[in-house]
């Protein structure tokens, strides 16, 4: 169980998006490293972030042709959230519960993030966008399009 919050700043001139604010409620079960927990999700919305504003699969009309790191864009260290809260809930870990089954972290809170994101650049600037990567030019040329 995984929800998030993102706080992004738009800069309506250049399209980029910054993340400023992540807030993510994850419920895990039973929590026995709290610590490594958070580092754990928080590198999860990081990877998650960088997936929404930078990385895409290029294809040509036969195969996919981004086929190396070096050529791919990922967030950066400038690109990084200020500030990132992690919420952990610790789950009824009681085992006679079968409503309540083992859940996971990690992989599990990046799959709100694109929605977070998208959510968060319609609340700052009245623009539904739905093709991922949020990169500058796919944003700006979005704000355009509805006058923005």
């Amino acid at each position: 169980m995984v929800a998030e919050i993102a706080e992004v700043e738009v800069n309506r001139d250049t399209g980029r998006v910054w993340v400023k604010r992540l807030v993510c409620a994850h419920d895990c079960g039973l929590v026995i490293n709290p610590e490594a927990l958070r580092r754990t999700i928080e590198g999860a919305m990081l990877h998650a972030i960088s997936r929404a504003l930078r990385e895409e699969v290029q294809f040509d009309t036969e195969k996919v042709t981004g086929v190396d790191w070096s050529s791919s864009p990922t967030l950066t260290h400038a690109d990084c959230p200020a500030t990132i809260d992690v919420v952990l809930v610790n789950g009824d870990p009681n085992p006679t519960r079968p409503d309540l089954p083992h859940y996971g972290a990690g992989e599990a809170a990046c799959k709100p993030m694109i929605a977070a994101v998208a959510n968060a650049i319609y609340d700052a600037t009245g623009v539904r966008l739905r093709r991922v990567p949020f990169r500058d030019a796919r944003v700006l040329a979005a704000l355009k399009a509805a006058g923005v």
